[in-house]
């Protein structure tokens, strides 16, 4: 880490720049929930699991939702992201080891309906980041679907070859790295052996982001 050129940051939001414990992640769920079971009939418990399904599928619950069952998935994205993001509080250190990254940076995640840019500025990180986009900035296509980075590279104007593209979710990392980005899987599950596509694991961003800093700081100067 440290030893090749950073031109740009691409970070996920949910469970990424704001820990997996959020009571935030939880009222979304349950706002999932409750659509589903309006959209379909089913009982609480079907429609848990078949929230989970459809994202694992898909990529997106909005995406499953409307290639299963018809759904209009922006007024399911709508629905879903109305939530206070009041409740997520601040982190001062992992806001200034973003700040001390070296070239551009930006959010791409998989939510929508501007909650990700309501999180991003609830988090006090909004002046770090060039652009925040969403899976509405894609044309609904989520991630891992290739067509969602050839839009984020597209509408960024990122060299995946000098970008660092870090993630909670694993599944999500494998396409970009085939795009030739340097893979930052972050949270508690770790999966051994390590996949080819996965460059750096952390049990957190902040435990990452310290030891990139410090390591890119130590590197003699070219």
């Amino acid at each position: 880490m440290g030893a090749r050129v950073v031109e740009s940051w691409v970070f996920d939001l949910d469970n990424t720049l704001y820990p997996a414990d959020s009571t935030i992640y939880d009222a979304i769920g349950d706002r999932m929930t409750a659509y589903i079971e309006r959209a379909t009939g089913f009982d609480r418990v079907t429609a848990e699991n078949e929230r989970e399904r459809l994202h694992v599928a898909h990529g997106a619950t909005a995406t499953g939702l409307h290639k299963e069952f018809g759904v209009d998935p922006a007024d399911f994205i709508v629905y879903v992201h109305d939530v206070d993001v009041s409740v997520v509080p601040q982190d001062a250190e992992l806001n200034a080891l973003i700040a001390a990254l070296p070239g551009r940076k930006f959010v791409f995640t998989n939510g929508g309906c501007d909650y990700a840019k309501r999180m991003v500025r609830q988090l006090g990180m909004h002046a770090h980041f060039e652009a925040v986009l969403d899976i509405e900035s894609n044309g609904l296509v989520p991630k891992p679907e290739a067509a969602a980075y050839a839009g984020l590279i597209e509408k960024c104007g990122l060299d995946p070859r000098t970008a660092i593209f870090v993630e909670d979710t694993l599944r999500n990392l494998a396409p970009a790295h085939a795009l030739g980005f340097e893979t930052v899987l972050v949270g508690p599950v770790h999966p051994e052996p390590k996949p080819a596509y996965v460059d750096h694991t952390a049990r957190d961003l902040k435990l990452f982001l310290r030891n990139w800093l410090d390591i890119d700081r130590a590197a003699p100067a070219a």
